[in-house]
């Protein structure tokens, strides 16, 4: 069993969490359509400085959302679907964060298109992103098998 607490195992997890994740998904895709962000060549022109009107996209996205988790983080309120507290989830800064990030970025500037800005991007029918939609699985992949493979060499076996 993991050592991670799931919603479930904290409080009850309200029937709605499921469905409301769906729709707010399907709104966000919705969000980045109208916004053109799922659509690379708007993207790939903002990357190289010749578009920044994602910069107010992207900006007021931001604002929104730090005053949200602010107020949300330093009340003392609950989610109200999962019932956990609000808090910040901190990660250190180490090789697989260095790591995974120069590859994110490295393969949004390829393709100009990030991995949610992709599905959208589906939803408006940009088929050819389906090649990047496969590299993400790809990658996805390989990188839960490199993980698995490190792990497993990692683990001692205790002497006879």
């Amino acid at each position: 069993m993991s050592d991670a607490a799931t919603p479930a195992e904290d409080h009850e997890a309200s029937p709605w969490f499921l469905p409301l994740v769906f729709v707010g998904g399907f709104v966000f895709g919705i969000g980045l359509a109208v916004s053109q962000m799922a659509r690379p060549e708007i993207v790939l022109a903002f990357l190289q400085f010749s578009d920044l009107g994602l910069v107010f996209v992207m900006g007021g996205a931001a604002a929104v959302v730090s005053v949200v988790f602010w107020t949300a983080s330093s009340s003392d309120l609950t989610a109200p679907l999962s019932g956990r507290r609000y808090t910040r989830r901190l990660k250190s800064m180490d090789n697989d964060v260095l790591v995974g990030g120069g590859i994110f970025g490295v393969g949004w500037g390829l393709s100009g298109i990030c991995p949610g800005a992709a599905y959208a991007s589906l939803g408006i029918g940009n088929i050819v992103i389906l090649y990047g939609v496969a590299g993400m699985f790809v990658g996805a992949y390989l990188q839960g098998y490199l993980r698995e493979t490190r792990s497993s060499s990692r683990t001692t076996h205790p002497a006879d």
